[in-house]
Parts: C-alpha cells; structure tokens; sequence
C-alpha cells in the first residue's frame, strides 16, 4: 500500500475509532483464537439459542495473572489488538507486559466470530443485552476457562459498561476494575438518543426490507459516519481537520471512501442492547480497587451532567483519572490511545492488594 495512504487510513481510524475500518495489528507471545460454544443458552428475554458461540483472543503467559480486555460497541477483539492500545499495555516493560500476564479478550455476543444475527437468523436473532453479555463472559472466564479470579478486567466504551457491571455483579472475581469512556448510571440523554436515531434510520431505510436484504442498506454507512462523527472524535480535533467547509467535506469523502464492512442487522442489535443498562444501583458493593478512566471532551459521556462526580464517592476503593481535552485527544475514543493513561494503571497495578479467590 503506499505510504501516503495508509496514513490516511490511519488517520480515519484513530479519529473515528471505527473498529470496522482496516488497520495494522501486531503478533503478541502465544496469541491464539478459540471458540467456546454454550448449548441452550436462554437470554434475558427468555428466547433460547440451541447453540451459543463464544469467540475469543488468548495471548500472552499462559501461567500469568489472568486479565479480561473488553471491546466497544461494534468492535472485537481484534479491535483491542491495535496500534496506539495493545503495543502501549502489552509490550515488553509496559503495564500488561505479555511475558508476565494471561489476556483474555473475548468477542461479545453479536460481535466479531461470536454468534450474531448475520449469521443466518437476522432479525430472528435471540434479542441480548448487557447483562446477557456479561453473563456469557463471566461463563467462559469460570466454566470453561476454570478462572476463579482476575487480577484486573478492563473495558473501553461498551467494554466499560461491562466492566461496571463485572464490579457490581462480580464483587469478589476480581482485584482491579478499569471502565474507560463510560459511565455507571443508565443509558440517557445524547448517548442514547443519537443510538435510537441510528437505529431508526437504518430500518427506515426501504432498502433494509426488515432485515431481509441482499445487500448492506444503501444509506448505512453514511448513517454510521453521521453518528460517529457527531458523537466522537473530539471536538478540537475535527475542527483541526475541518477547519472550512473546504477541508470539512474533504474529510468526509476520505472517509466514505475507506473500506466498511458493517452488517446493518448486527449493527442495530449492538446498539439497542444497550438499552437498559444500569449498573448504578450498587456501587457501594464494589470490592475491586476502581480506576474509571473519561477524557474530558467525550461526547457521548459529557463532563456537564456531574454523573462521575456523584457516584465515584460511592465506591469504596474508587477513583477517576480524567484525560484533558486537546487537539490530540479524540473525544469518545481518546481511552484508545493507551499513552494518555497507563502510567495510571501501572501505578494501580503495583499498589492494589491482591484478594483471596
């Protein structure tokens, strides 16, 4: 690929941070890819699925302190494998040195090679939610892996929604809880507005024909980019690269022009999975020492509602570690960019106490 487009390639990543959108990964000790399958399992709705897929990434010391990474929304494991995020915790010396530790890094249900509606079933997809999710983790962590405890779960976007509801559900599984770019309370105001809307103009779209299309819906993926790009990517960043109209529409082309492979039907189950999520209600139970990690210009979890600065003191070991606001942050994706906080998590992994499994 030449040089100069695969930085542009780059770019539209990091910016948007659209895991649905090509970029370099690296190859870290023992990585593996497995599958775990759940016979019978019965969703939150009481819909049964005969046979439940569960994908999932392994990598790392196979005899190390196991730890659960958690993907965003639309995302995989893979996702949580790219430049910027796995090098910076992953690598030799760094927080979550591969050589030291066992990384686990599941595809949630509806994502990546886990069972999906693009599977074949659509929209006869069992509906799942968060807890559903959670629910099928938690049985691959214990059941099928045989972990009865985790140095440290740690989750970005979606991811961080989990990882809240890991340390509510899960008091005692774990030592260390890091939720980024999220918030404990329920899904409300913007964030889930601007889903519904997604979701809505996905099946508004003729073309979708309730799920049954041939082809991806003809207005998904502008649908998409007008999402990400009104709820991510930092307010002065994208005004650095839209500084005129000029500039502004140019940025756009670049980034219709970029490789998409979403699946309309997966995407419309991800985002309304989200729906009744609250973890809220127990913070206090919350034994793990908690490093929530917000940047201050994310969009979809905005500073002015005063939400973090209520519960956190809440939680009994809790605290926030708030990455400023600049030209080079990213607004909902800046947590992707590990360099901005994982001297924060080395610190917390050399001082949080280790409980009995």
């Amino acid at each position: 690929m030449h040089l100069t487009l695969r930085r542009l390639l780059q770019t539209a990543f990091c910016v948007l941070g659209l895991t649905t959108f090509a970029q370099a990964e690296t190859t870290y000790p023992n990585q593996e890819e497995h599958e775990w399958v759940i016979p019978n399992y019965r969703f939150t709705s009481g819909e049964i699925l005969p046979e439940l897929r569960l994908h999932y990434t392994t990598l790392g010391n196979p005899d190390g302190e196991p730890v659960l990474i958690l993907h965003g929304t639309t995302g995989s494991a893979r996702s949580m494998l790219k430049k910027g995020f796995a090098d910076e915790l992953f690598s030799a010396g760094a927080p979550l040195d591969a050589a030291q530790y066992r990384i686990i890094l599941p595809d949630a249900i509806g994502t990546g090679k886990s069972s999906k509606p693009s599977d074949g079933l659509r929209m006869k997809f069992p509906r799942y939610t968060y807890d559903d999710m959670v629910d099928a983790q938690y049985r691959l962590i214990t059941e099928h892996l045989g972990i009865k405890h985790l140095r440290l779960v740690l989750g970005n976007s979606m991811g961080g929604m989990h990882t809240w509801l890991w340390a509510t559900r899960y008091p005692e599984m774990m030592d260390i809880a890091v939720p980024m770019a999220s918030y404990p309370t329920e899904m409300a105001g913007r964030n889930w507005m601007m889903r519904r809307l997604l979701v809505d103009a996905i099946k508004s779209d003729p073309s979708w024909q309730n799920g049954d299309y041939r082809e991806q819906p003809q207005n998904f993926r502008r649908t998409y980019l007008f999402f990400t790009t009104a709820t991510n990517g930092g307010e002065q960043a994208l005004y650095k690269a839209g500084s005129s109209s000029a500039a502004g529409d140019a940025w756009l082309q670049e980034r219709l022009a970029t490789p998409f492979n979403g699946d309309a039907n997966d995407f419309i189950y991800q985002w309304e999975s989200s729906h009744d999520y609250n973890a809220s209600a127990h913070l206090e139970n919350i034994r793990a020492h908690l490093l929530a990690i917000n940047s201050a210009d994310d969009e979809r979890n905005p500073r002015v509602l005063g939400i973090m600065e209520r519960e956190i003191p809440r939680i009994p070991h809790g605290r926030e570690y708030l990455i400023p606001a600049s030209e080079n942050t990213r607004g909902h994706g800046t947590v992707m960019q590990a360099k901005h906080w994982k001297a924060e998590l080395q610190q917390l992994l050399q001082t949080a106490p280790k409980q009995q499994p």
